[in-house]
């Protein structure tokens, strides 16, 4: 007979194993399902969607649907992380975008303003 635990050969009829302790007649653990009323995780799903329209509001919402997938074992928490990964990355593009802009039309301003004075 072999331990469960460990892997090495034990006596057989032993309750425990002489080498790692566990316990040779205990049933294995089954994995629990999630949870079977309300399963979707429909705040996830929101803030993947308003993260391509609102990143702020998308954050949000995947922030507390992966929130709830995690800590209340509801469905959807792929979505949720990929909410937050896309708005994160669409706010920065954002203000890179704005920031670019200002520069852009800063440097047309004074451009725009030394070929007045040169006339």
């Amino acid at each position: 007979m072999f331990c469960k635990n460990c892997g090495k050969e034990i006596v057989d009829g032993a309750v425990f194993c002489p080498y790692c302790g566990a316990n040779v007649n205990a049933p294995e653990p089954v994995a629990q399902p999630a949870k079977s009323g309300a399963q979707d995780n429909p705040v996830a799903i929101v803030g993947l969607v308003l993260a391509f329209i609102i990143p702020l509001a998308g954050l949000i919402c995947s922030c507390i649907g992966y929130k709830k997938a995690k800590y209340e074992g509801y469905a959807n928490r792929e979505f949720a992380l990929a909410g937050i990964i896309i708005s994160i990355v669409e706010m920065v593009v954002s203000v890179i975008s704005m920031v670019i802009f200002v520069v852009w039309m800063a440097m047309i301003g004074s451009i725009g303003v030394a070929a007045v004075t040169a006339l």
